[in-house]
C-alpha cells in the first residue's frame, strides 16, 4: 500500500485490488459487505498509523476513488472552528471535488463514523468492547503492574508482529467514569486498533485466554 500524507490532518493512501486480496478479502465483498469493508478500512487506517503516526480522533472525512487496479483513499480529520459550533476541514473544497466519490464505499463507511441507533442492536448494550495494540511485549509487563486491572475481562493475542489486547467491559460492572478511567490507563501503554477482533480471532494467535496481567505477573514479573 503506497501512503502520502498531505498535511497533518489529510493522508491519501492507494491499495492495489492484488493487495487487498492478499490481506484476505474478496474484491467484490468490499463493495456490498459492510462488516468486510469497515474491516479492511480499519486495517489500512492501522497501516497508515503505524507508518505516518496519523492519529484517528474525531469526526472524519473519507473520499474514495474506485480505479482499474485500486482504491485510492483521502482520509481527512474535522476540526473544529474557533467559535467552536461547527466542523471545519483543514483543506480546501477544491482538492476534494478533484476526487470523485464512489457511492458504494461511501455508504458504507458512512454508516460507522455516522452509526444510527439499531434498536435490534440492543442485546449488545450492556456490553463495551476494545481492542489494544502493543508492540513490545514490555509495554504489557509495564501494564501488568497495575494489579487493579485484574478484574478485566481480557484475552492477548499475537498478530503480525504486535500483540493485541482484547478487553470487555459489562456495563452492570462498571461505571462509565471507570471505564474511561481505565481505558486511559490502557492508552498509556498501547494504541486502540481499528482492527475487529473477529480478524484477530481468525488470523491471530492466542497467547492468554484469560486473566492477561495475572498471567504476566505470575510467569514474568
Amino acid at each position: 500500500m503506497d501512503i502520502e500524507r498531505i498535511n497533518d490532518h489529510t493522508v491519501k493512501f492507494y491499495i492495489s485490488y492484488i493487495d487487498i486480496e492478499e490481506r484476505g478479502f474478496d474484491r467484490e465483498e468490499i463493495w456490498y459487505n459492510r462488516d468486510r469493508s469497515e474491516e479492511l478500512f480499519w486495517e489500512m487506517m492501522d497501516e497508515v498509523h503505524h507508518e505516518e503516526e496519523f492519529v484517528v480522533e474525531g469526526p472524519l472525512w473519507i473520499q474514495v476513488q474506485a480505479l482499474d487496479k485500486g482504491l485510492e483513499i483521502l482520509v481527512t480529520k474535522a476540526q473544529i472552528s474557533k467559535d467552536g459550533n461547527k466542523f471545519e476541514l483543514p483543506i480546501s473544497d477544491e482538492k476534494f471535488k478533484d476526487l470523485p466519490i464512489d457511492a458504494r464505499i461511501e455508504d458504507l463507511l458512512d454508516n460507522h463514523f455516522n452509526p444510527v441507533h439499531d434498536e435490534s442492536q440492543s442485546e449488545f448494550d450492556d456490553r463495551m468492547d476494545f481492542l489494544i495494540r502493543f508492540q513490545d511485549f514490555e509495554d504489557l509487563i509495564a501494564l501488568s503492574k497495575r494489579t487493579d486491572l485484574d478484574e478485566l475481562t481480557t484475552t492477548l493475542f499475537f498478530y503480525e508482529g504486535s500483540y493485541y489486547l482484547y478487553t470487555e467491559f459489562q456495563e452492570d460492572q462498571f461505571e462509565e467514569d471507570q471505564i474511561d478511567d481505565i481505558l486511559s490507563i490502557l492508552l498509556e501503554y498501547g494504541l486502540e486498533s481499528g482492527l475487529t477482533i473477529h480478524r484477530i480471532e481468525e488470523y491471530g494467535k492466542v497467547i492468554m485466554e484469560s486473566n492477561v496481567f495475572f498471567q504476566i505477573r505470575k510467569y514474568f514479573v
